[in-house]
């Protein structure tokens, strides 16, 4: 089953960098794919990584991730730029998406600036092949 958690800005904003790092990570943790309403700063993005590796496992494989970030989009109308802009700096790292996957689930995310893509690996292919794995165990 493919669950879907939205994590909205405002249930994280109070949090410290490592309180907002830790609740994506616990949640992807969770084998549960995480639509994050902002973005973290370069710095989150470079700690949740670092994190990650160091709690990779036989359980957890880590994560796959996607920013979509409205601001990068060019506008070729100055106005749309300005107010874009503006919408910037009053709402900081809110604009935006964040999509984190667990990898043993996200094979991939692609995304362009009309969509995002997110392949998710066939869990019953590797539930059916590790049955098999099991089963030619215990005929030798």
């Amino acid at each position: 089953m493919l669950t879907l958690q939205i994590i909205p800005y405002n249930e994280v904003s109070g949090l410290s960098s490592l309180g907002k790092i830790r609740k994506l990570l616990s949640t992807a943790k969770e084998n549960k794919i995480v639509l994050f309403q902002g973005r973290l700063s370069k710095e989150e993005e470079a700690e949740l990584i670092k994190i990650t590796m160091e709690e990779i496992n036989k359980d957890f494989k880590g994560i796959e991730m996607a920013v979509i970030d409205p601001t990068k989009q060019e506008s070729s109308n100055p106005l749309t730029a300005f107010r874009d802009n503006i919408a910037n700096v009053l709402l900081g790292d809110r604009q935006g998406l964040t999509i984190i996957g667990p990898a043993n689930i996200v094979k991939e995310i692609k995304k362009d600036p009309k969509k995002i893509e997110l392949f998710t690996k066939d869990q019953k292919s590797s539930s059916k092949s590790s049955k098999s794995e099991k089963k030619k165990t215990k005929k030798r």
